[in-house]
């Protein structure tokens, strides 16, 4: 078996997060683009397809590949390889065959699904477009899920920008041409946004080719039966026995189930966002059908940022799970718990200057990517900046949470926090003054639920607990430091610079974030909110450190 475990979880970090910053490049020529393609009613088709599809790519991929990481890590801290290898089989087959029935309803329900849960029925082509995707998403996940038990990441990563690349040139080349070739028809958007869709199944299609050419590659000596084509005599005794294979599906339904359910919550507290904001937006609010999709069409366009500080973050939550199951499995509590509040720290230094960001420039961010938009975009995206911060904070205490055994807990607050996010969106978004601009304010508010009740879950079933002074008070003290640079500067560069238009707008913003990011890499490094200790961590961060002079 090849050998990857030179990388520890921060290191994993750097490379999964090198790989976001890739795919966000990407993401900028997709969704971006494609939103002035479709206009802010073709992309409430979009957005509401895609609701429907997380729900099946959550069930498919966030629990069940996580118990999988998690069983893999298990087996190599006791150096049972043939264990890793018999558990990614009894996985991968358990995934395809999910794959399978959940590809069955989007293909054979549709219309149905567009029509009575998004109250969209525009966006039934889009729905039958996703189809393909989630069968191939559900096969990859197990391969990746292997590698990252094994402690190696940079295959996830390639992998990720592979089916990225080939998403967004597949999807805007198609987009493109069904909508000139549709225009003026009333089916344009409809087909234009399943267009879009099918991109994603080109690109997993690329993904899936990619694993299982990596795994034979570099995982290759365990593909005979269990041995290696070791004799018995070669193979340590306690990776002779290998668990059934009903074991192995039991423990990763086990530990994937709870926390698949937990997450496949977030996805469908967004599918209900669509279902819920089009009935209120009609039924109480009194805006027609098409002044409902142009409304949530803007909406999901700030989602688009609103979602860009958790991408940062969920490469850490990816590496640390397998970090603190072995050290647990080893039963090294002491590495658990600096793994724990590490990681914590850390994703506090990203996300909360970039929740600040999105949050001081929402007004010229949303006028420069998505000009001629609905004119409550800006105040959209003001509020889902600061929630984007929770957000991230609760993807990180989920992930200690899973890793140390306890996902159930994790189900317990993502259900509370959803039946809040519902509660503040059926009221405020059906008040007309308000409209939808309730929906990311009931965001705001169900992420502060959850982020307090997993804190308090930590604190009180695990050994480990992460002190929120440490991890916070600096990152905060130097986000607003950076925040008011940028809200002053662009201020300042609007009243002086003499051009004009878009353009104006955009050299503005640029220059703004350009000192708010100098100002805070400034913080970071005399509030020691990353030490050198954290950078020896991450490939060449001695280097850095040195050339910083960081203590």
């Amino acid at each position: 078996m090849a050998e990857h475990k030179g990388q520890n979880y921060l290191h994993g970090a750097a490379i999964l997060t090198l790989g976001v910053i890739i795919m966000k490049v990407l993401g900028f020529f997709y969704k971006i683009p494609l939103g002035n393609i479709l206009g802010d009613e073709g992309y409430s088709m979009f957005m509401g397809a895609y609701s429907i599809y997380n729900i099946f790519f959550t069930l498919a991929t966030a629990g069940l590949p996580v118990a999988l990481s998690r069983l893999v890590a298990e087996a190599d801290a006791h150096g049972r390889a043939k264990q890793e290898e018999k558990t990614f089989r009894v996985a991968l087959l358990s995934f395809t065959v999910l794959g399978l029935i959940f590809g069955a309803i989007l293909l054979f329900f549709p219309n149905w699904l567009a029509a009575v849960y998004l109250e969209n029925p525009d966006a039934g082509p889009s729905v039958r477009a996703m189809a393909p995707a989630i069968l191939l998403v559900c096969m990859v996940s197990a391969y990746r899920g292997y590698c990252q038990g094994n402690g190696n990441m940079l295959p996830t990563t390639v992998d990720e920008v592979l089916e990225v690349f080939f998403k967004v040139v597949s999807g805007l080349v198609i987009a493109i041409l069904v909508m000139r070739r549709f225009h003026g028809d009333p089916r344009a958007l409809p087909l234009g946004s399943a267009g879009a869709i099918f991109g994603v199944s080109i690109g997993s299609t690329i993904s899936l080719l990619y694993m299982v050419f990596y795994k034979r590659r570099n995982y290759d000596r365990l593909a005979a039966p269990y041995t290696g084509g070791r004799s018995l005599d070669d193979v340590p005794d306690d990776d002779v026995l290998v668990d059934p294979a009903l074991k192995i599906l039991k423990d990763i339904f086990r530990i994937g189930v709870p926390i698949a359910f937990g997450a496949c919550i977030l996805a469908i507290l967004n599918s209900v966002d669509s279902k819920l904001c089009m009935n209120r937006l009609q039924s109480a609010a009194g805006f027609s059908y098409r002044e409902a999709k142009v409304l949530y069409g803007v909406y999901g366009k700030a989602q688009t940022l609103f979602n860009l500080p958790a991408a940062f973050i969920t490469p850490l939550t990816i590496s640390i799970v397998p970090a603190i199951s072995g050290a647990i499995a080893r039963k090294d509590r002491r590495s658990a718990a600096k793994v724990s509040e590490d990681s914590m720290r850390i994703s506090a230094v990203i996300a909360v200057p970039m929740g600040v960001g999105l949050a001081v420039l929402a007004e010229p961010i949303m006028h420069v990517l998505y000009p001629g938009s609905h004119l409550s975009g800006p105040r959209l995206l003001a509020v889902m900046g600061i929630a984007s911060f929770f957000v991230c904070l609760v993807l990180m205490e989920n992930a200690i949470l899973q890793a140390s055994g306890k996902e159930k807990l994790t189900m317990m607050t993502l259900i509370l926090g959803g039946l809040v996010k519902i509660a503040v969106n059926w009221f405020l978004v059906a008040q007309r003054s308000i409209n939808i601009h309730g929906a990311p304010i009931g965001t705001l508010a169900s992420y502060c639920v959850m982020a307090v009740l997993d804190y308090v879950f930590l604190c009180r079933t695990l050994s480990y607990r992460p002190k929120l002074n440490t991890i916070l008070l600096k990152p905060v003290v130097g986000s607003a430091l950076m925040g008011a640079a940028a809200w002053g500067s662009y201020g300042v560069l609007d009243y002086l610079l003499p051009i004009h238009g878009r353009l104006h707008t955009l050299v503005c913003m640029f220059l703004a974030i350009v000192l708010a990011v100098a100002v805070y890499l400034i913080l970071t490094i005399t509030m020691r909110m990353i030490t050198k200790e954290d950078m020896a961590l991450i490939p060449g961060g001695d280097k850095i450190a040195g050339l910083l002079r960081m203590q």
